[in-house]
């Protein structure tokens, strides 16, 4: 067995069965991702559309794509005829595209709202309120393309436990709340992304239903 083999076994058997591993793959070649893949991994999630654009090109057609990281607009174009799930929907007009370039493929593209969680100014995301604003705008609802199955969020980058335990709690609340207020008649609003090689184990505690996970299955970045 290879090391990312032995790695990706190791994770899954930490994972409760309602989540789900997201292979975080981004700068790391083709050739490790084959060996994630031949361990039985599918899920492979990537921050940067030229990379992952070269990566789809070589690998198996069954392999689900996630875009992870901050998309511009002027990119959707690129990923909207194959991406599986699209966690970092971080404002109303970068969904609007996204509604647009599903269209033109004559697709529903699955989307996450990412929430900023973390005390890092750096990070992307919503608001609490500003997706409160959004949500209650109604204009989602007449997108077609586009179906929003859950939130997003990145914990601070802390050794601080409690730090991440509140922000991992912060988007859980608020998950149920807007499931509460807006998706209570939609099954597949049932996604909680969060958790990444550092504090998954917290992230699960929380509710997460996807985990990003990359160090721990590929090792260092190049």
């Amino acid at each position: 067995m290879s090391a990312i083999a032995r790695n990706i076994a190791i994770v899954k058997s930490t994972l409760p069965p309602h989540t789900r591993l997201v292979g975080v793959s981004k700068f790391h070649p083709v050739e490790a991702l084959q060996e994630a893949y031949e361990a039985g991994q599918r899920i492979f999630g990537e921050s940067r559309v030229q990379e992952l654009l070269t990566k789809q090109a070589a690998l198996p057609t069954d392999i689900e794509w996630h875009f992870i990281g901050h998309l511009q607009t002027n990119k959707v174009r690129q990923i909207a005829p194959f991406i599986g799930l699209i966690h970092s929907i971080d404002s109303p007009r970068l969904l609007t595209e996204v509604e647009k370039e599903a269209a033109r493929c004559n697709r529903v593209i699955d989307c996450l709202l990412q929430l900023h969680i973390a005390s890092e100014e750096t990070k992307y995301g919503f608001s609490p309120d500003e997706c409160r604003d959004f949500l209650a705008t109604n204009a989602w609802r007449e997108m077609s393309h586009i179906r929003i199955r859950g939130v997003m969020g990145m914990a601070t980058y802390t050794d601080d436990e409690s730090l991440i335990r509140s922000e991992f709690a912060s988007l859980q609340a608020f998950y149920r709340e807007i499931k509460a207020c807006h998706f209570a008649d939609a099954p597949s609003f049932d996604e909680i992304s969060m958790g990444m090689s550092h504090d998954y184990p917290i992230a699960i505690e929380y509710g997460a239903t996807l985990v990003r996970v990359g160090s721990l299955i590929f090792g260092d970045r190049i």
